[in-house]
């Protein structure tokens, strides 16, 4: 299990993450990891890679094929990622059941997450990605202010609220931390290490 979230205003985009994962050793038993599912993908861009551990990897492979390509804008990084984390996806899917029967905890989602220099107006985009058993393997939607996975609806309605009031990122990132926080305490399966960043007309910025 993971928690990621993402939320979105006028001042720009709050990213977040836990740093736990669950997955196999080669003789079937379950172990416990620490990822960071936070990845850079552009100057402008970043993407949260929720689900199996494996997620991860395969955004770092979509950061060198963007970079490779020249990619900045969120929306040429979107149209290229939702191709390239599917076949990734397929990939790891393949090579996962030549040992192990397929499971829920092999699924991915991902939250990416930029900015746009084409829309003064709406400068700033998310977009949700998760996995089917149908083809094509990867679907997709944007996210229009705030969004949680798993679903922490308490949560979106506050941020929700806070984004139409836009406020600071800093205050955003104070519920946030605060929820997940909450969160991690109540269940095992959440833990560090925690991952922050905003994306602004600056670009991207880790923060603590």
């Amino acid at each position: 299990m993971s928690q990621i979230v993402a939320c979105q205003n006028a001042n720009g985009i709050v990213l977040a993450t836990d740093g736990k994962a669950i997955d196999f050793d080669p003789k079937g038993e379950m172990i416990s990891l620490q990822v960071d599912r936070l990845i850079q993908l552009t100057d402008n861009s970043a993407v949260l890679a929720g689900g199996a551990a494996d997620g991860v990897q395969m955004c770092h492979a979509l950061k060198g094929f963007l970079k490779d390509e020249g990619v900045k804008n969120i929306e040429d990084v979107y149209g290229a990622a939702l191709p390239f984390l599917g076949t990734e996806f397929e990939r790891f899917m393949r090579k996962r059941c030549e040992t192990l029967p397929v499971d829920p905890i092999h699924h991915v989602y991902f939250i990416l997450a930029g900015s746009t220099d084409r829309d003064p107006e709406r400068p700033y985009r998310c977009y949700l990605l998760w996995t089917k058993k149908k083809r094509p393997q990867l679907d997709s939607d944007e996210i229009s202010v705030a969004y949680t996975a798993p679903r922490m609806m308490g949560l979106e309605y506050r941020l929700s609220g806070l984004c139409r009031e836009n406020s600071t990122l800093d205050r955003l990132l104070s519920e946030i931390k605060k929820s997940i926080g909450e969160l991690a305490r109540a269940q095992d399966e959440i833990g560090p290490p925690f991952r922050y960043a905003f994306i602004t007309a600056t670009g991207f910025q880790s923060v603590e």
